[in-house]
């Protein structure tokens, strides 16, 4: 790789952020994860609520509206304008070396001819549970409901926008259990990789 990019996609409370974080600070370059909202904003002219509910996740019954009025000559949804505008941002985040959380960052790099390290991280419901209580601030723990609907949109996402399921490793450079692989340790591996 001529430059340092890595992609991080992760299913909810597995850890994404906190290994951007070890690996931004252990590399010296940024992280972008919550950056893309502001930013998003900036390139799309959406407010942030739309960005923050529509950014990185879809329900299946939103794909489906999507779709049928995407096919009508002059729609556009807003899911579509904001995707574009994240497409934007993360072009231009991945002109200097720097770490991307989600929102199908390894794919559009990819497709736009760009070497990136890519991750993907799971874990077992109970290891996500105890990941976010232990990184909690504000003591408000989603509960598995919550957590598999998250996980749900993100793929419904993903799909949406790559033709591609979330989860699938050939999409990947690596996939890492976080319920059996600490997050240090999977920084180690991909250090050592790069």
């Amino acid at each position: 790789m001529s430059k340092t990019i890595i992609t991080i996609n992760r299913q909810y409370g597995a850890g994404g952020r906190s290994l951007a974080a070890i690996l931004s600070e252990r590399l010296g370059i940024p992280y972008y994860d919550q950056d893309f909202i502001q930013k998003t904003v900036e390139k799309s002219g959406y407010e942030e609520e739309a960005v923050i509910r529509e950014g990185e996740e879809m329900s299946r019954p939103s794909r489906l509206l999507n779709n049928i009025l995407n096919s009508a000559v002059s729609y556009s949804s807003s899911f579509d304008g904001i995707f574009e505008a994240e497409k934007k941002v993360i072009m231009e985040f991945a002109k200097e070396p720097c770490i991307i959380v989600g929102r199908c960052a390894n794919m559009i790099l990819s497709e736009a001819g760009i070497d990136t390290m890519s991750v993907y991280l799971h874990a077992p419901l109970d290891k996500r549970i105890s990941h976010m209580t232990e990184k909690a601030e504000d003591g408000q723990i989603p509960d598995a409901k919550v957590i598999e609907e998250h996980d749900r949109h993100r793929g419904t996402f993903y799909k949406q926008y790559t033709g591609r399921e979330i989860f699938d490793a050939s999409n990947y450079t690596f996939c890492f259990d976080t319920g059996k692989i600490s997050i240090s340790q999977c920084a180690d591996i991909i250090l050592g990789a790069l």
